[in-house]
């Protein structure tokens, strides 16, 4: 069964950065499109940005667009989100999750998810 690692969260000042990881195991990685969600205290998780298998093509939430990136090296396994001018808003735990296709990436529907890492940002 695949198994998904976040790390690389913390806290923060705001106006940091930070970059998360989440490291798959697993032989088949690069099979697989991988998106980041995050779910803060009181709210729905929501969805970030979702990378297809090559890398080559992303998609952003609106609303976070220009301060998140989402790559991913295969040959590591690993997919990252780098954040960049942090808000206390950004605030949440963060989770990756892997899926089988862009069309379901597009309707948020993956089958695996990490435990996640909490980002926490101070004012």
């Amino acid at each position: 069964q695949a198994q998904l690692v976040e790390s690389g969260g913390g806290l923060v000042q705001a106006g940091g950065s930070l970059r998360l990881s989440c490291a798959a195991s697993g032989r088949s990685f690069s099979n697989y499109c991988m998106g980041w969600f995050r779910q803060a205290p009181g709210k729905e998780r929501e969805f970030i940005a979702a990378i297809s298998w090559s890398g080559s093509s992303t998609y952003y939430k609106d609303s976070v667009k220009g301060r998140f990136t989402i790559s991913r090296d295969n040959a590591k396994n690993t997919v990252y989100l780098q954040i960049a001018g942090l808000r206390p808003e950004d605030t949440a735990g963060y989770y990756c999750a892997r899926t089988t296709t862009w069309d379901r990436a597009m309707r948020s529907d993956y089958d695996y998810w990490g435990q996640g890492t909490q980002v926490t940002v101070s004012s």
